[in-house]
């Protein structure tokens, strides 16, 4: 189980980070498959998004926006959290755990090694979930 593929859907502010930080990102981790999406602001992030992403295949949901108050949009990474919040009950409802969507605030400074650890973080908490994991076939 522990060398598993864990896919991961990323939604990202493209605000916050560039494709190329993503990049570099996801050569920092093992046993990740992250497929990115990159929103103009993470308010922008639609709730039907955030499940088909789950729907589809994702084992974990990660939603990174600007840093609490410094949001291009005034209140966009906010309402990100908002929705998060949301499908996270919704998924609790279907009979998953809590814990495979989250919503990442991202810092000024250390946002790589931010990402990098709250990949990591979600990735070890999927694996050491097994019913989290979908089956493929």
């Amino acid at each position: 189980m522990n060398n598993q593929l864990i896919n991961i859907s990323l939604f990202y502010c493209s605000n916050s980070l560039s494709t190329e930080d993503i990049q570099k990102c996801a050569s920092g981790v093992e046993d990740v498959q992250i497929n990115a999406i990159c929103l103009p602001c993470s308010g922008r992030v639609n709730l039907l998004y955030l499940l088909k992403a789950i729907e589809t295949g994702a084992d974990g949901v990660l939603l990174l926006t600007c840093p609490i108050g410094e949001c291009t949009y005034i209140q966009g990474n906010l309402r990100a959290q908002k929705r998060i919040e949301a499908v996270d009950d919704l998924l609790v409802e279907a009979g998953l755990e809590r814990g495979c969507i989250k919503c990442v605030p991202l810092q000024e400074g250390n946002k790589m090694e931010a990402l990098v650890n709250e990949i990591n973080n979600l990735s070890l908490h999927l694996k050491s979930e097994p019913q989290l994991i979908k089956e493929r076939v």
